[in-house]
């Protein structure tokens, strides 16, 4: 199964981002392999709106079944949940504590947004 992670950078050192849409990117980490993949989400940096819906759409393509990040809003919680990915908040640590987290089931899976829209 796959896990993509809101990340400040493309290790497993970096930290959590606090922002879905808007994160840097995402360590996408495959828990079978133990290998990872970093995709960058520069495009949906300066997006007006829509930056949560088009970041849910491009985690759905790269597979993830799980999202770990800081926070998300209710259009992007909405697009994840329709696309079979369940989300789980993350308030601090880096993407390798995370997925330690993860592993070790420390980690609750949200039932729904944790910001409002345009936060």
């Amino acid at each position: 199964m796959k896990i993509a992670i809101s990340a400040q950078g493309d290790t497993l050192d970096a930290q959590v981002d606090a922002r879905f849409g808007r994160a840097q990117g995402f360590i996408v980490y495959d828990l079978d392999s133990d290998q990872f993949e970093y995709v960058p989400n520069a495009q949906n940096m300066s997006l007006p709106q829509g930056a949560g819906i088009q970041a849910a759409q491009n985690v759905a393509q790269t597979g993830a079944k799980a999202v770990l990040t800081g926070n998300v809003g209710p259009k992007a919680f909405m697009a994840l949940e329709k696309g079979g990915i369940d989300v789980y908040l993350v308030q601090s640590g880096t993407v390798k504590d995370a997925i330690a987290a993860f592993k070790e089931g420390k980690l609750t899976k949200t039932q729904e947004a944790s910001k409002p829209g345009h936060w």
